[in-house]
């Protein structure tokens, strides 16, 4: 195979890649009934001044299924966890009991279950659309080659099709996987 057609297959493979690495971290980010330290993973906390990572100013454990404890490693910062925690927005009440802060996670309702479905629906959609921006990227790369016979030309774009087909079905198998946690009573 022509070394111009492998650079540009290995590229669009690289940017399928990077759309299901991007799908996996924003399934993370959609809970599914079960505590997780990854649904703090968004928090930020200003620690001296600068926006920092949760991640970075305490340990965050799941001692259960349903709860979820933030042990700061300087006691001042309690209270900037707190309100961080309440910024992002989570839909969390943090509970501070003077060494750490305890949330406890609700158990999920069906209506809130079918959101988060639609919500995993639509971040697999996006993962799609990438997918085929890639695809369309490749063949118009490959269209632009002039020292390749035609017949290259048509194999190359049958070889990022099949690419193409086989990240749309990991597509589809991750989302069904995050479905069923999601809908898991």
């Amino acid at each position: 195979m022509n070394e111009e057609i492998q650079f540009i297959l290995d590229t669009a493979k690289e940017a399928m890649d990077s759309a299901i690495k991007h799908l996996e971290k924003q399934f993370v980010n959609i809970r599914a009934g079960k505590a997780s330290p990854a649904m703090l993973g968004s928090v930020m906390v200003s620690y001296y001044g600068a926006q920092t990572p949760l991640s970075q100013v305490a340990n965050v454990n799941t001692p259960d299924g349903r709860t979820i404890t933030v042990q700061p490693w300087e006691k001042k910062m309690l209270q900037e966890i707190e309100k961080g925690i309440q910024i992002a927005n989570l839909g969390f009440n943090p509970m501070n009991n003077g060494d750490t802060i305890i949330i406890n996670v609700p158990p999920l309702t069906e209506e809130r279950r079918r959101d988060l479905a639609k919500q995993a629906k639509a971040e697999a959609e996006d993962a799609k659309i990438g997918v085929r921006s890639a695809r369309k990227d490749a063949n118009n790369d490959i269209k632009k080659l002039d020292e390749v016979s035609e017949d290259l030309k048509k194999n190359a774009e049958v070889d990022v099709q099949h690419l193409t087909d086989k990240y749309v079905k990991k597509i589809d198998d991750l989302f069904d996987n995050k479905e069923k946690e999601i809908m898991t009573v």
